[in-house]
């Protein structure tokens, strides 16, 4: 039995931007997580289910099309009635329309019950610091 942080990934909505995933995909394996990566067009619902059935630690939600705002509306919710009151939820990419101030997009997103806010070009190093630091891994 694997004593590795897991994480649960995807690309959520109608998104279809399968490069991005893999990248992070690869980089958090490298980083010692057990990863499942969902691909891309991924709901609300899928994320949940994947993240009861490996007792996932955190729920990484990647976004490119710029609708990220709206596919994300209530999963904090979800968790919480799923039983996971408890999950890390970390969205990132390009998960707004439109060029808007970082710190205005990361408090709405705050808002809507996600841990982390990463933009766009965020490099997978500095999410990795962040999971291992708020999963309490050296």
């Amino acid at each position: 039995m694997s004593d590795k942080k897991k994480l649960v990934i995807g690309v959520i909505g109608a998104d279809v931007h399968a490069v991005g995933i893999q990248i992070l995909y690869h980089a958090f394996e490298d980083a010692g997580f057990e990863v499942t990566n969902l691909g891309v067009m991924v709901s609300q619902e899928e994320y949940i289910a994947a993240a009861v059935e490996t007792a996932a630690d955190a729920i990484i939600v990647s976004s490119l099309y710029g609708h990220g705002e709206l596919d994300c509306r209530g999963l904090r919710e979800k968790c919480d009635e799923a039983g996971l009151s408890e999950i890390l939820l970390y969205v990132g990419g390009n998960i707004v329309v439109g060029k808007q101030p970082f710190d205005e997009v990361e408090g709405r997103f705050k808002k809507m019950g996600f841990d982390r806010v990463f933009g766009p070009g965020t490099p997978p190093e500095e999410t990795i610091k962040a999971l291992k630091e708020d999963l309490h891994v050296e």
